[in-house]
């Protein structure tokens, strides 16, 4: 990580934070870096990309959407920690589970938890839809993240059944979302939920805007939802 690149970007977003969390930083970059040798993690390795392709890309959103304090939160497809550990790692009050479907991706996370000693943190080696139906995990949650790239429609069918009524799906989206969100409103309001705002941050050092659409979970789930995988994504 390009620790000059990175503490610049914070500043500009307005956060000020100590040596202790920059070192946590600077060694899940190392790590992310040297597991990627062993299995696929990510495309995006070089110091400068990580500090912010990754790092204030995941943190950004935070400038403008506020999580409560002590909030129990889900990064659902958390893949290699993006966005939740850079979320975690600056609000160490949050409750986190990182969940995803393959368990290698899981084991690396759990280990970067170790070297970096991060608290009230789950790792959950399962796929969203089985999730969004365990009663552990279905409406446990007050808020969801994910930076996953699926369509909205779909992501919200993954999403939504972990969010307790009156919790926020927060969906980091990039470029133009319109057509999007218009074509996932009516699975949405099936789901429960209703498009609350549509938050526009542009990261630091770069020229990546990102959409931030948050979505308001207003009425329980009914219990058809999630389908399995083969029927959301027809």
């Amino acid at each position: 990580m390009n620790r000059e690149i990175f503490e610049k970007g914070l500043l500009e977003l307005g956060f000020n934070i100590d040596n202790e969390k920059i070192e946590k930083f600077d060694i899940y970059s190392k790590l992310l870096v040297e597991w990627n040798k062993k299995i696929n993690l990510t495309a995006i390795t070089a110091p400068e990309e990580i500090a912010v392709k990754h790092f204030l890309d995941s943190i950004a959103p935070l400038s403008v959407f506020e999580i409560e304090k002590n909030a129990k939160v889900i990064d659902v497809g958390t893949g290699a920690g993006f966005p939740g550990f850079p979320i975690k790692i600056m609000r160490e009050d949050l409750d986190f589970t990182f969940m995803d479907s393959l368990n290698k991706r899981i084991n690396f996370l759990k280990l970067v938890a170790e070297e970096i000693d991060l608290k009230s943190a789950e790792f959950v080696h399962m796929r969203a839809e089985d999730g969004g139906i365990n009663k552990l995990y279905r409406e446990k949650f007050d808020y969801v993240v994910s930076r996953a790239v699926a369509n909205l429609k779909v992501l919200s069918e993954y999403c939504i059944p972990f969010l307790k009524v009156g919790g926020i799906f927060a969906a980091f989206k990039q470029y133009e979302v319109d057509e999007e969100i218009e074509e996932s409103k009516a699975m949405i309001g099936s789901l429960g939920g209703k498009i609350k705002e549509i938050k526009e941050i542009k990261i630091p050092c770069s020229d990546i805007v990102r959409k931030i659409v948050l979505i308001e979970k207003v009425k329980e789930t009914p219990k058809n939802f999630p389908r399995k995988a083969n029927k959301i994504k027809k």
